[in-house]
């Protein structure tokens, strides 16, 4: 498991170190639109509905503590933070690659109020129930451990806390699964086995009060509930 969470950093070390993921990510250069256009038939507003839905979750005027994992390059979540002045913020990242353009992004726009940190999503730092938020974008179709993921993500997260993101789940598109299997998956950006839309809600709705699911072309997105109390869930 350790020289394959090895092979997963190394390859984000490559793709963190320009602009090409973020233009992607952000569907904001010409490389990045025609990537966005050709593995997820996406446009710039496909690209920015779905990151809008993943980070609906995060109340406005948030002053609690919240925790991002993955956090990459920060390019989606650092505007965010910026609104967010009174929240104690935690950024993790297995890359410390990614996490230094996080770092980077996070100082231009002076954020003071964000404590980043290299580490595990399957084993991490903190303490049960430490978070009233926990947002990860684009991360579990990446994570080699996702049973571990779940757990400590629903571990960390306070009851009545609030889990949301996004991530890729295939059986939605078929031209972006044949991308994902052929070239995402050699290159050891994604790591099977992945979620379909319907096992995500399953999934989530096992372990969690109240969930809302969609999704943006091959792209789940979720807003999910920790109940008030463990019986509840």
């Amino acid at each position: 498991m350790v020289e394959r969470k090895d092979s997963i950093r190394n390859a984000y070390r490559h793709i963190g170190s320009n602009g090409f993921y973020d233009g992607m990510i952000t569907c904001s250069t010409f490389l990045g639109r025609v990537v966005s256009r050709l593995v997820w038939d996406m446009n710039a507003d496909d690209c920015a509905e779905y990151q809008t839905r993943a980070l609906s979750g995060i109340p406005e005027r948030f002053s609690g503590r919240l925790l991002e994992v993955p956090v990459g390059t920060g390019i989606l979540t650092m505007p965010v933070y910026q609104t967010l002045p009174a929240a104690k913020i935690t950024c993790v990242d297995y890359s410390p690659d990614m996490m230094a353009q996080a770092e980077t992004k996070a100082k231009r726009l002076g954020l003071k109020n964000i404590v980043f940190k290299q580490g595990d999503v399957g084993n991490m730092p903190f303490e049960d129930c430490s978070f009233d938020v926990v947002v990860s974008l684009n991360g579990f179709h990446a994570f080699p451990d996702k049973e571990a993921a779940y757990k400590e993500t629903f571990r960390v997260l306070k009851n009545g806390g609030i889990f949301c993101g996004c991530f890729y789940v295939k059986g939605l598109r078929k031209r972006t699964d044949c991308i994902i299997r052929s070239i995402y998956q050699p290159m050891k950006l994604f790591v099977p086995p992945y979620e379909t839309k319907d096992s995500l809600k399953n999934r989530l709705k096992s372990i969690y009060a109240d969930v809302n699911i969609s999704n943006v072309k091959g792209i789940a997105c979720f807003v999910c509930r920790k109940a008030s109390t463990p019986e509840q869930n």
